[in-house]
């Protein structure tokens, strides 16, 4: 294999994801077995199975135990629509979103206080390299289901010697950062959101149930006070395969 080609598994999945658009395989038929498949493309069995896993994660492959592998009914791809409405509604803004949808919305995090602030976080924050912040990094489920991947970072010099330093713990554990602020005397009357498309890291990848690799969008979001001032930023991960998101904006009408 030359140096800029692709690895073998890649290639093959590659050429499955080809005749499974020709419509050579249906949805709900059965592939023909790894082996067959391996002989076929010349390559070993460990090269199918890791392309075959490839487009288990895409959605378009499931695998049965004992049975075989099967095109797999498409995943309905959703859309997030992020507006001005969803920071009104108070509590959570993923819960609202995900009831909306009819889903169960839920979340874990692990927050660890104390931590520096790196560079790109301090200058979104309007603070010094290094200052102390709570860190805290989400994981959110729909229906059980992960949907997207959030590292949220908030000033001590704002939180720490508050009931809310520490996000899902205290009085307004898990009632989103607008109402925790609140509580405290601050009102949050912007949020900047800047989108960017990117590549899942294997971290993320492993974290979503995606490849690496895989087409993820990027939001780094910012709240800030009435003075300007920012009392929170954070990096939001969605994959692009399960979810649109969408921007829905308020008309003036007069």
């Amino acid at each position: 294999m030359g140096r800029d080609e692709p690895p073998q598994h890649e290639v093959v999945a590659n050429e499955l994801r080809r005749r499974l658009d020709s419509g050579e395989w249906g949805v709900g038929d059965k592939l023909p077995s790894r082996a067959q498949l391996a002989q076929e493309y010349g390559v070993g069995p460990n090269v199918l199975q890791k392309a075959q896993e490839r487009l288990i994660h895409e959605g378009r492959l499931e695998g049965r135990a004992g049975s075989g592998t099967y095109v797999a009914t498409p995943r309905e791809r959703r859309r997030m629509i992020r507006s001005r409405h969803r920071e009104r509604r108070g509590g959570s803004p993923f819960r609202a979103d995900m009831a909306e949808l009819g889903r169960t919305g839920t979340w874990e995090a692990h927050s660890e206080a104390r931590t520096p602030a790196p560079p790109h976080i301090a200058q979104r924050l309007g603070i010094a390299p290094g200052a102390l912040c709570v860190r805290t990094a989400y994981e959110f489920l729909a229906d059980a289901q992960p949907a997207q991947l959030s590292v949220s970072w908030e000033p001590m010099s704002i939180t720490g010697d508050t009931p809310i330093v520490l996000p899902e713990m205290g009085p307004l554990a898990g009632m989103g950062v607008v109402e925790r602020m609140r509580s405290i005397g601050i009102d949050i009357v912007t949020a900047l959101e800047v989108p960017r498309p990117a590549r899942a890291t294997q971290e993320q990848a492993n974290l979503l149930g995606i490849s690496r690799g895989d087409q993820v969008l990027c939001i780094e979001r910012t709240y800030f006070d009435g003075d300007g001032r920012a009392v929170e930023t954070a990096d939001i991960t969605i994959p692009d395969a399960r979810w649109e998101v969408a921007y829905e904006f308020p008309v003036d009408a007069r």
